[in-house]
Order: C-alpha cells, then structure tokens, then sequence
C-alpha cells in the first residue's frame, strides 16, 4: 500500500513579532510559511493551531514557556527542492535548519520534518 501523498514540513513556534521577517527570509531561499491556524488542510485551523502549540510547549516541560503565545507554522518546501519523488536532500534540511538558526531567538522547534496533507497553494505559486 503507498503512503497518501504529503507535504513535508517543519512544526515552528514563532514569536508574533518576528513571524513577518522570517516569512521573507525563508521565502528568498523558497521555503514556505504557513501559520497553522489558517493552513488549507483544517477545517478548524485555529483550533489546531492551539493543539499543537500547547502539545509542543508542554512537551518541552518548561524550556519553551516562552513560547506560550507564540503562532505555530508549518514551513514547506519549493519547488526547487524537488526532484520528482524524490525525497528532498540533505541540502533542504540544512537550509531550512541554519535559516532558523539566524531566527534563534524567536523561534522554537525540534529538528526532523512532519508530514501533512498537501498544501494545494504551494502548487499553484510553483506553477504561476
């Protein structure tokens, strides 16, 4: 049985103030921001948004209570590092990791990637 297709994505907590910036700068490198509370996939996205934000905050036990009020995104990947089925290289995760390392001080997340149903709009950025 094949895997339901899905966007792989980066879970971040971003801080309010900073969620602007960090949208151009991963948008430069085509890498997309999408705030989960309004993501094409939930039929009650800012309810998701506060699920995940609080199983992310509480999971950490402390060290993110920073990030209490903080918006959860997903950050997506281009186009440009696709290759047909492919699974993306190395060179993404690396990309995407020290962007949000330049970001440090106002965002949180774990290293490795999720997955989600499709971002349909992705698609239709790529192809416009």
């Amino acid at each position: 049985m094949r895997r339901v297709p899905h966007e792989n994505v980066a879970t971040v907590l971003v801080a309010p103030s900073a969620l602007r910036d960090l949208e151009l700068d991963l948008m430069a490198l085509d890498l997309w921001v999408w705030p989960v509370a309004t993501a094409p996939v939930h039929e009650d996205g800012p309810r998701a948004a506060f699920q995940l934000r609080r199983r992310l905050v509480e999971a950490r036990r402390g060290a993110w209570d920073a990030a209490a009020d903080w918006v959860p995104v997903w950050v997506a990947f281009g186009g440009s590092w696709r290759t047909g089925d492919e699974p993306l290289p190395w060179a993404a995760h690396h990309t995407l990791y020290s962007a949000l390392d330049e970001h440090a001080e106002h965002v949180r997340y774990r290293r490795g990637l999720g997955g989600v149903r499709r971002l349909a709009v992705t698609r239709e950025r790529e192809a416009g």
